[in-house]
């Protein structure tokens, strides 16, 4: 199963209490930097290590925190992005809930090596149950003299807080999160400037995912070095995978950067392939805002390589035979799925959650809905094909976050891929709206 970093106690019970985690070596990270290394060189052990982004953007950690302004006599904050809230996402969610203490010690680690006194949590508003888990971990590092004043006796002074959103997956976006912790509404501001120079309360800000921030714990303890040597060329460490869809074993998995798809999907320690025996048709590998990859493009790239669960590998191809890693939020569909109808059901979600600040995303959002649901129910145009097409590029780069992004990549992705799907719809509306209808050509295609 290769190296445990962010799982290897998650299963012993009692390790969400204050007391099992430590006698498994809970915060020793926070003994070492508090008390034996400067924050600066906390950083550079995190620049070394490679770590990358896991909330789905990928840029590297070290030189995030890097950019960190540091004017004299203004407070500096650190943000954790648990608003988890990306369809077929759910690898912080379950962290949160079997491990909290994990993330409160990356908080007071990583807000160390800021240099920020007051740190918060951000958690999605319909995971409560989760907030109340970490509250009781926070009260428990409170009461053992890990947060508030003088940490350890070391000087350092750090105050944590949980704060739940609304229930936007907007606020997934650091800018629209850090304006709804303001106690405003969720909507992501114009950049610059970026978080780093005016971020929360307009002071120097490092939003975090979950992920990245319970890493590192792992890298303080064993070095930047040692976790560089996990992985493949930049795509250093582990990764936790939301696996779900059509099979055998559907999960969370911390994975090694470098494992082959082939071997994700169909390994019995992961995914343990596709359920009933069916073939594979599909696979969104990184989230529903990444672009969706028929079966052949997602085991072997168009040079006809074998596909790695890595950045480089995953957007080998760029977005014409290629996809992303994103948030890891594994998404395989089965020969019985219509790719039509998930695109659609994609395409309703981020109509619902566009904030409308920018009329691209706001409008074109709405009409891809519309346009996707008359092919779906059997009412479709063969120009609406090209008309999808043509909004997803009018939404693409032209909105204020990456949300029109995130909208435009999965229809013109499924489009790209599976254009006569689309077309069968147009053409033979009558079986492609009779209950259990699914279209055989594309997988036929693929397979053979």
């Amino acid at each position: 199963m290769g190296l445990k970093i962010l799982t290897e106690h998650i299963n012993v019970p009692g390790i969400e209490t204050l007391e099992v985690y430590r006698k498994h070596g809970g915060y020793k990270s926070v003994e070492k930097a508090l008390k034996t290394m400067s924050p600066d060189e906390v950083v550079e052990e995190v620049k070394t290590s490679g770590l990358r982004g896991r909330g789905g953007a990928g840029f590297p950690t070290g030189m995030k925190w890097s950019f960190l302004a540091k004017p004299e006599g203004v407070p500096r904050y650190l943000v954790c992005n648990a608003d988890e809230s990306e369809p077929g996402t759910f690898k912080d969610r379950w962290f949160m809930e079997k491990n909290p203490h994990a993330l409160v010690e990356g908080m007071i680690t990583s807000s160390y090596a800021l240099g920020a006194n007051t740190s918060y949590i951000y958690i999605r508003g319909e995971l409560l149950f989760v907030l109340r888990i970490l509250e009781k971990a926070i009260a428990e590092a409170y009461a053992a003299g890990l947060l508030g004043k003088n940490i350890l006796g070391s000087g350092y002074d750090l105050d944590l807080h949980v704060a739940p959103g609304g229930g936007a997956y907007i606020c997934g976006e650091e800018t629209a999160l850090l304006e709804s912790l303001e106690g405003k509404r969720g909507n992501p501001r114009n950049k610059p400037p970026f978080p780093a120079v005016k971020g929360l309360f307009q002071c120097p800000t490092v939003v975090n995912n979950v992920e990245t921030i319970a890493s590192v714990p792992w890298i303080v303890n064993n070095t930047g070095a040692e976790y560089a040597k996990v992985g493949v060329g930049r795509s250093t460490g582990t990764k936790l995978i939301s696996a779900s869809g059509n099979i055998n074993n559907p999960g969370v998995f911390e994975i090694e950067l470098g494992v082959p798809v082939e071997e994700f999907i169909y390994s019995d320690q992961y995914c343990g392939g596709i359920w009933n025996g069916k073939q594979l048709k599909a696979v969104v590998p990184g989230g529903s805002s990444v672009p969706i990859l028929p079966a052949n493009l997602i085991l072997k790239t168009a040079a006809g390589e074998d596909r790695l669960m890595t950045y480089e590998s995953l957007s080998d191809g760029g977005f014409v035979s290629g996809s992303m890693l994103g948030s890891g939020a594994f998404i395989v569909f089965d020969e019985d799925q219509c790719i039509v109808r998930n695109t659609w059901n994609y395409a309703r979600f981020y109509h619902h959650e566009s904030c409308g600040q920018c009329s691209p995303c706001r409008e074109g959002t709405g009409w891809m809905e519309k346009v996707l649901h008359r092919i779906e129910y059997g009412h479709g145009h063969q120009q609406d094909i090209d008309l999808l097409v043509s909004v997803a590029k009018q939404i693409e780069g032209n909105t204020i976050c990456p949300l029109g992004d995130a909208a435009a990549w999965p229809v013109a992705s499924a489009v790209r891929h599976f254009r006569d799907e689309f077309e069968w719809h147009i053409k033979h509306p009558k079986e492609a709206t009779a209950p259990g209808a699914v279209y055989r050509g594309q997988l036929d295609a693929v397979t053979a």
